[in-house]
């Protein structure tokens, strides 16, 4: 597929959306990048995860043709995402984590500002998305709630059917309602082969939404997987009914800890594969057996070095 920027059509890459390979940011002696590797598959839904200050922001905005990287390379839609950022705005929907919005407008003349500015005929979808998020797009911003600008910045995103989409925390100040009504139009867009790359602090949303998921900590990637691998190695809390003088004979694999012991149940968790704790379980004198779904709360816990210990 191709793209026109003036009069020159730069060919795209259909397997990448967004490609970054030792990308660096830094601000004077402070680094907010440290050698960024970042494959997002085009037509994916994909997670970027990490604590404030992590640099999530940065990368996203260098994405965007925002900031200039100080080293390594980032392509958006097989374009260089400096050199070409026109190029690529013209196919990418951002929503910062920060909106700011011109309050002395209403939300219907920042939105036919937005639609002009790209060259029209967003007025279909504009109208779309307004019932959708229902949003009184006819009062001035200022007069806007932060969920009701957090809709309108959306819809600003969403309007004209990108390529790709970077939102910087979408689900913002958005009650539930709505943040459900935002999973489906971005299910809809990867449906459509369209890419979205969203950042979050809320597990919950990573697990139903994301095909893979980065996980970002003080400006390096330090994980990048599926969710299903993810979830593969979290940990699992089982409960075991078992008689206390047959527990006290088992050795236990270094992937049980947590253990309690009352009345003739064992509790406990399990840190990695399903296959190894049946294994082991097989082999125990037990009852009955509840294992409960992987937390990837406490995976997660992990890498941001919320709880004790070393990381991973």
């Amino acid at each position: 597929m191709t793209l026109p920027t003036g009069s020159v059509w730069i060919e795209m890459s259909s397997a990448l959306a967004i490609e970054a390979t030792g990308l660096t940011k830094q601000y004077g002696e402070m680094r907010a990048l440290g050698g960024v590797n970042l494959r997002v598959p085009t037509g994916s839904i994909f997670g970027f995860l990490g604590p404030n200050g992590a640099g999530k922001t940065t990368a996203m905005r260098i994405f965007v043709g925002l900031l200039r990287a100080t080293g390594g390379d980032a392509r958006v839609l097989g374009l260089d995402a400096w050199h070409d950022s026109r190029a690529i705005r013209v196919q990418v929907g951002y929503l910062p984590g920060d909106v700011r919005l011109y309050e002395w407008m209403s939300g219907r003349r920042l939105l036919a500002f937005c639609n002009r500015a790209r060259g029209g005929g967003c007025e279909a979808e504009i109208a779309r998305l307004t019932m959708r998020f229902d949003l009184d797009i006819n009062r001035v911003i200022r007069n806007y709630s932060r969920g009701m600008k957090q809709k309108l910045g959306l819809i600003a995103a969403l309007m004209h059917r990108p390529r790709l989409l970077i939102l910087d925390e979408p689900t913002t100040a958005l009650d539930p309602l709505v943040q459900q009504t935002l999973y489906v139009e971005l299910r809809a867009a990867a449906a459509e082969g369209r890419t979205v790359l969203f950042s979050s602090h809320t597990l919950a949303e990573v697990e139903s939404l994301c095909d893979r998921v980065a996980i970002i900590r003080g400006g390096r990637i330090i994980e990048d997987s599926t969710i299903d691998a993810l979830q593969r190695r979290a940990v699992r809390r089982v409960e075991l009914r078992i008689a206390n003088s047959e527990w006290h004979k088992r050795t236990t694999p270094t992937a049980w800890s947590g253990i309690e012991s009352r009345d003739g149940s064992v509790i406990g968790t399990w840190k990695g594969e399903v296959r190894e704790l049946l294994s082991w379980l097989a082999g125990l004198p037990v009852d009955d057996v509840v294992i409960g779904a992987p937390d990837l709360e406490d995976l997660f816990a992990a890498y941001y070095h919320i709880n004790a210990g070393a990381a991973p």
